[in-house]
C-alpha cells in the first residue's frame, strides 16, 4: 500500500465538482470581499473532505461491481492494493474533518452537508438502482453544492442560478449514463443494473431535452429584468456564445469520441473545452466586476 493509493481513493480529481460552491460567490458579486472568499474556500474544503470520505465508502460497497469494470477494476480497493481497514480509517478521518469545517461555518451549512451525506448513503445501496431517479440524485448533489455555497457566505440564492445548475447537472448526469451504456456493450447491466432500464434512444432523447432547456434557461437568465437590475448591466448576454460552444463541444466528445464518464477529467483534458470555460469565467468576471 502506498500513500498514493489512499489519495486516489479519496479521488481528488473529482473534487472539481465542488467548485460549484463558488458560484454564489461570483454571481453575488462578493468575489472581492475577503471574508466571503474565505468562507467559500472553507465550504469548498468541507465538501472535498466529505466527498472524499463518501467516495471511499462507495468503493467499499462496490468492490465486486468495480472488479467487473474495465477501468474501475484498477482502483486501489478493487485491485486489492488498498486494504479495507486502511480505507475505513481514511474515510473516518476525512469525514470527521469535513464535518468539523462545516460546523465552524454555520449550522445551516452543516445541515446541508448532512443532507448531502444522507442522499449519498441512500444512493449507493438503493437510489442508483432506480431508473431516472438515479440521474436526479446525481444532479441533486450539484444543486446542494450551490445552495451550500450561498449559505456559507450568507447571501440569497437566485432562482435562475438554481434552475441553470439543475439543468446543467442533469445534462452531465445523462451524458455520463450514456457513456456507461456504450462502454460495456452487453455487460453494462452487470456493472450497473439500472442501465438495463435505459436505451440509447431514451438517453439521447432526454439529453436533447435537457440540452435545449439549459441553453434557453441561461439565455433567459442573462436578459431577465431581475438579472439586469441586480448587476446594472445588459452585457451578460455576451457570454452566451461560450455556453453554446461549451455544450456543443461536450456533446461532440460524448457522441463522436465516446467520452463523458468522468466530466471533471474531461474538462481538464480537452483543451478547447477548458479554454472555452476559462474564457466564459473571464467574460463573466469582466462584465460583473468591471462595469
Amino acid at each position: 500500500m502506498a500513500t498514493s493509493d489512499i489519495i486516489r481513493t479519496l479521488r481528488p480529481k473529482q473534487w472539481i465538482k465542488n467548485l460549484f460552491v463558488f458560484a454564489p460567490l461570483v454571481f453575488s458579486v462578493q468575489f472581492l470581499n475577503p471574508p466571503s472568499v474565505l468562507a467559500a474556500i472553507q465550504a469548498f474544503l468541507s465538501f472535498c473532505l466529505i466527498s472524499g470520505a463518501l467516495y471511499t465508502l462507495n468503493d467499499l460497497f462496490d468492490i465486486e461491481e468495480d472488479r467487473r469494470h474495465p477501468i474501475k477494476r484498477n482502483r486501489p480497493l478493487a485491485s486489492g492494493r488498498l486494504k479495507k481497514k486502511t480505507a475505513i480509517i481514511t474515510l473516518i478521518i476525512s469525514g470527521v474533518a469535513g464535518l468539523a469545517l462545516a460546523f465552524s461555518l454555520n449550522l445551516t451549512f452543516l445541515l446541508i452537508i448532512l443532507g448531502y451525506i444522507i442522499l449519498q448513503l441512500l444512493y449507493s445501496p438503493w437510489l442508483k438502482h432506480v431508473v431516472i431517479i438515479d440521474i436526479f440524485v446525481v444532479a441533486a448533489g450539484f444543486l446542494l453544492r450551490v445552495i451550500a455555497g450561498a449559505v456559507a457566505i450568507r447571501v440569497a440564492i437566485s432562482s435562475w442560478l438554481l434552475i441553470c445548475t439543475t439543468l446543467l447537472a442533469l445534462f452531465l448526469s445523462m451524458t455520463k449514463r450514456r457513456h456507461e451504456y456504450f462502454l460495456l456493450p452487453g455487460e453494462a447491466s452487470a456493472h450497473r443494473p439500472v442501465l438495463n432500464e435505459y436505451s440509447p434512444y431514451l438517453l439521447d432523447q432526454m439529453i436533447s431535452v435537457v440540452t435545449a432547456s439549459t441553453l434557453i434557461a441561461y439565455c433567459l437568465y442573462t436578459v431577465s429584468e431581475e438579472t439586469i437590475a441586480k448587476f446594472q448591466t445588459r452585457n451578460l448576454i455576451l457570454t452566451t456564445p461560450f455556453v453554446l460552444y461549451g455544450i456543443f463541444r461536450y456533446l461532440y466528445l460524448v457522441h463522436q469520441k465516446n467520452q463523458g464518464s468522468t466530466p471533471e477529467e474531461l474538462i481538464i483534458k480537452d483543451k478547447p473545452l477548458l479554454v472555452d470555460i476559462i474564457l466564459w469565467i473571464i467574460s463573466v468576471a469582466v462584465i460583473l466586476y468591471f462595469r
